[in-house]
């Protein structure tokens, strides 16, 4: 019996239920860290201001800090499902508010890195598995090996010092002066694009490149490995050594026999790391100035701003669990084998 539609819907409700107990235990762990771990966020805002007691007392009573823990973690749960994540002690801003205006370039980031991991980390994967044992095989290792070995901020500040001067790239930021054209996704590429504005997205391009090249080349083994190890099981198949037998170029042989009955696992890992890249963006953003959640995550950590930090995690967590949720669909959807149950 094949699959229908109403057993897609039930596969996809199944997952989306799945993923409520994930996270409340994610948001529960990191109300619970930051809470036990500085019993008075009060006293630490207030410190360098030398603050009495009455100002502290106010403060507390003004956060919520006064109340029992349970209560504090259901009320915060409260204003979560309200959008509500907090006000910034820093700033006296909502948190929703400041996390909204840096997740597009947080957003930019990571979709530029994912271009360059399948752009670049699949074709490699390809050449990796036609070569196996080889030196081509080697070469792509070690490549994709040095991408997992080097720490996030020697690569990041490697680019940044060697790389970007070298070849006239700007290093901060992601607009060089003030952005001239009408923002609607404040994602500057394609908004620029949409303005019809080529040198404004000449420019915003030109401040993303470096940081989303760190980005993807932290991560590249993992579209490199997946591509290599289903090409190598799709290889020594019949029909694949038919359309050899046919005549047919090499290239068609690989790009478009193989590797197209090779990307399920390939694709559904690819859309599982586009959530890990969010929190891999932390250090990058920072290098490059680049303002974006991963600053914000930063700024939040060094200035003891709890509700921000709590509210980052939750982003990240939530970026992670519907990522998994999309990447566990679309290998339903393109894998025939597995039921929708």
């Amino acid at each position: 019996m094949g699959r229908t539609p109403s057993d897609l819907a039930i596969f996809i409700g199944k997952r989306l239920l799945q993923l409520i107990p994930v996270l409340l235990g994610v948001i529960l762990i990191t109300f619970l860290f930051t809470h036990i771990a500085v019993a008075n966020p009060c006293a630490v805002w207030l410190k360098e201001k030398h603050a009495s007691s009455a100002v502290t007392a106010n403060c507390m009573n003004y956060f919520g800090i006064n109340k029992p823990l349970d209560v504090q973690f259901f009320t915060y749960l409260n204003g979560l499902v309200h959008g509500n994540l907090g006000i910034d002690p820093n700033t006296n801003l909502a948190v929703a508010s400041e996390i909204g205006s840096a997740v597009p370039a947080t957003l930019e980031l990571v979709l530029a890195a994912l271009v360059l991991m399948v752009v670049v980390g699949i074709p490699l994967g390809v050449i990796a598995a036609n070569s196996n044992g080889r030196i081509a095989d080697h070469l792509v290792r070690i490549f994709y090996l040095s991408g997992w070995a080097t720490p996030t901020y020697l690569a990041a500040i490697l680019l940044a010092v060697l790389v970007g001067p070298s070849l006239g790239l700007p290093t901060k930021g992601d607009y060089t002066g003030p952005v001239p054209f009408h923002q609607y996704t404040h994602m500057l590429v394609l908004d620029a694009l949409l303005n019809g504005n080529l040198s404004g997205a000449a420019n915003a391009f030109s401040h993303l490149i470096l940081p989303a090249v760190a980005l993807a080349f932290l991560n590249m083994g993992i579209a490199v490995r997946m591509t290599r190890s289903s090409m190598l099981e799709v290889l020594p198949l019949d029909y694949i050594k038919t359309a050899r037998m046919k005549g047919l170029s090499e290239f068609l042989v690989l790009y478009k026999h193989a590797l197209r009955n090779s990307l399920i696992t390939t694709v559904t890992v690819l859309g599982i790391t586009a959530g890990t890249l969010l929190s891999g963006t932390i250090v990058i953003e920072e290098v490059f100035q680049w303002p974006g959640i991963g600053a914000y995550a930063y700024a939040a950590i060094t200035t003891a701003n709890f509700p921000g930090a709590i509210a980052v995690v939750v982003v990240f967590a939530l970026g992670v669990v519907i990522a998994n949720f999309a990447a566990d669909i679309l290998y339903g959807i393109l894998d025939p084998r597995v039921e929708w149950r």
